[in-house]
């Protein structure tokens, strides 16, 4: 196995990880379900909606001229003749010059009325409904296909499904829903120091932060993380952990065991099992990244520090579920910030760095590599280009938001 030394640019990395991505699968669910699930075919209208010219208020259907020049001196007076029953149509009933009918929220709206008078503003004696404020032609009013009409796009696969988003597709008629299959990511922890997370570490041990980050992670972006636990840098270990994970998972990460090391163990068992296309990416931090692929399977190697870890999963590993998705747009949150102080970079490679943000000021917080508390402390990252000898003061940067 030769030294990683052969390092590729994040562009060409993020390029091998969409050339090996799996393809995406589909399937269908229950509407009431659907929230958070990415849409993998677009959905139309089957119907007009509003399928009816409708009141979005409580009030009286009215000819809006009727009500011209109406006001708390001198309100129109109107002779109502009816009220508008909620869930059908009354076709007997029709509004006439001088006239008008009740209607409440959501009611069709008679024949001959043109907008409705808010309740609030009118005053009834007998049959008689004076109005204080005069209403233009439509006001009040949802017209029919004002919101869709039929055959229209409501949404685009790729979308991201929101709680409001499952109201409008119930609205279309769409009790089942063809959504992205959840990909299943292995996430296998590898290094003799490592502990499980209930355990208390002796000197030389640390707990396995990384595998609840990735599967944390993972979870919210849609996935569905698979932790096999912790696995001793053993070789016969290791390629019984990936024999097994593999034909189980969609994807597998291998929490840890990247290394710059020409002795690097999981390079080697990628290699033997399967193949190893990428072994160091210019980025920092997680130069030593592994990028392989066992039996059609995208298998990485990230790096055993969580910031480091994390820096790849969102650079490196998010293109390839985004793919594997049907992502339209990166479901990652930024904001624009003026940054604090000059950060300086080593041309060549793509660096990130943990800053704070407050009201619009962006502030990097710099520490030892090892560090965790920098992870809790930022409020995410910025990115500082190949291309770039740094960032200068004053600049406006845009932040990768935690």
């Amino acid at each position: 196995m030769s030294r990683f030394l052969n390092i590729v640019p994040v562009a060409d990395a993020v390029a091998t990880v969409l050339r090996i991505s799996p393809g995406l699968m589909t399937e269908t669910v229950p509407v009431e379900s659907v929230a958070g699930r990415i849409l993998a075919a677009d959905v139309t209208a089957d119907t007009d909606i509003p399928g009816f010219d409708r009141s979005v208020v409580d009030g009286y259907a009215v000819r809006a001229a009727d009500t011209a020049g109406a006001g708390e001196a001198i309100p129109a007076l109107l002779h109502c003749t009816g009220w508008i029953s909620m869930g059908r149509q009354d076709t007997k009933l029709a509004v006439g010059p001088g006239t008008c009918a009740y209607i409440p929220t959501g009611g069709v709206l008679p024949a001959g009325a043109d907008a409705v008078v808010m309740v609030e503003y009118t005053e009834e004696a007998a049959d008689t409904v004076l109005v204080k404020k005069a209403v233009s032609h439509s006001e009040n009013v949802l017209l029919r296909n004002e919101d869709f009409k039929q055959g229209e796009t409501v949404f685009s696969s790729g979308r991201r499904i929101s709680p409001q988003d499952a109201g409008v597709l119930a609205a279309c008629g769409c009790a089942a829903v063809t959504v992205a299959k959840k990909p299943v990511v292995g996430i296998i922890s590898t290094g003799n120091e490592l502990v499980p997370v209930t355990a208390v570490p002796e000197p030389g041990q640390v707990r396995d932060a990384n595998a609840s980050m990735l599967a944390a992670y993972l979870m919210e972006y849609g996935c569905i993380p698979r932790v096999y636990g912790i696995i001793a840098d053993e070789r016969e270990a290791f390629e019984a952990i990936l024999a097994r994970a593999v034909p189980e998972c969609d994807v597998v990460l291998l929490s840890g065991g990247s290394s710059k090391d020409d002795r690097d163990m999981t390079a080697a068992v990628i290699a033997t099992m399967g193949t190893v296309l990428v072994h160091g990416i210019a980025i920092a931090p997680g130069k030593p990244t592994i990028i392989g692929r066992i039996a059609e399977k995208p298998v990485f190697g990230l790096p055993g520090h969580p910031a480091s870890a994390f820096v790849v999963l969102i650079a490196i590993v998010r293109p390839l579920l985004d793919r594997m998705l049907g992502i339209s747009r990166p479901i990652q949150r930024t904001a624009r910030a003026t940054l604090t102080i000059n950060i300086p970079s080593q041309r060549g490679r793509e660096e990130y760095v943990r800053v704070r943000v407050e009201k619009g000021v962006a502030t990097p917080l710099f520490g030892k590599s090892g560090l965790l508390n920098t992870l809790i402390r930022s409020d995410g990252l910025i990115c500082i280009p190949a291309g770039s000898e740094g960032l200068e003061q004053g600049s406006m940067v845009e932040v990768i938001l935690w």
